[in-house]
């Protein structure tokens, strides 16, 4: 399996990483995608630090980073914000942009052409480097808005470019993820899915082309079940992959594996020789 969205800098895991990541290999777990965002752009690069500080450490997961501004600091998306994210794409641990992209959901974040304008200049910096985005997309309560503005801007400026990236955490409807799959997006389920009143996540989870599809913890956040409500942690992405199973009439290390090749293909990370990309 492939981790594809943990926060593994979260000072949550400060106490006990090594044990967490042991766990996380312990589980199955290949591979985490560990998102560079940090606090905002003066700690987006601790999860380079994380991943260099791990390689080659037998017995825990292969880490890839990212980098990036998200959507609620984006107000602090200066110049020099901007030169620290390009330099870190820069760095081939660091194998995405994100996660970036608007956040409507909460009235304090920066107002929407903020948001928007810090959007589009990421997706610059990040297709200069060739680099795929990860999407965070959070709509205001009983609203798509969010959604169709992500999805129009990522038309406009980001489909030209043909490098694709990851929709995190799907919650939008399937009209949003199949128009992103056209874009060369895939679409990545969270611990959210197995929440009983989660059925319209499970519905796109069904909906949707399986080669087109990613599993994630977002850990420290959505702990799927049977651990709601607890630290997540990337070992329990085994869930998230149990549940894809279970709606696509297929086993979990199935899903686990599709999965992982997607991861792979997207990113170009295979090892294995027989693996396409």
């Amino acid at each position: 399996m492939i981790d594809s969205h943990a926060h593994l800098d979260s000072p949550r895991y400060a106490e006990d990483r090594d044990a967490l990541l042991g766990r996380s290999y312990e589980a199955g777990v290949q591979a985490i995608l560990s998102i560079g965002i940090g606090d905002g752009p003066e700690t987006m690069h601790q999860a380079l630090d994380i991943a260099r500080q791990y390689a080659g450490v037998p017995n825990v997961p292969k880490i890839y980073a990212s980098a990036g501004v998200h959507p609620q600091e984006v107000q602090l998306l200066d110049e020099a914000a901007c030169a620290k994210l390009d330099s870190l794409l820069q760095e081939p641990e660091v194998i995405a942009c994100g996660e970036i992209g608007l956040d409507y959901y909460h009235p304090e974040n920066a107002p929407r052409e903020v948001q928007m304008a810090g959007f589009s200049r990421q997706m610059e910096i990040a297709a200069a480097h060739k680099k795929p985005i990860i999407i965070h997309c959070r709509p205001s309560d009983g609203s798509t808005n969010a959604w169709d503005d992500t999805l129009a801007q990522l038309e406009a400026e980001w489909r030209p470019t043909g490098l694709g990236g990851i929709l995190h955490c799907f919650t939008g409807e399937i009209h949003h993820a199949k128009q992103a799959i056209d874009f060369g997006f895939l679409v990545s389920f969270a611990g959210n899915s197995t929440y009983p009143k989660a059925q319209p996540i499970r519905d796109a989870m069904a909906a949707l082309p399986l080669e087109r599809m990613l599993i994630e913890t977002d850990a420290p956040f959505l702990a799927p079940i049977p651990n709601r409500g607890k630290r997540n942690e990337p070992a329990w992405v085994a869930e998230v992959a149990r549940t894809l199973g279970q709606v696509r009439g297929i086993s979990p290390e199935e899903a686990a594996f599709r999965t992982t090749e997607n991861f792979h293909r997207l990113f170009r990370t295979a090892t294995d020789p027989e693996m396409p990309l």
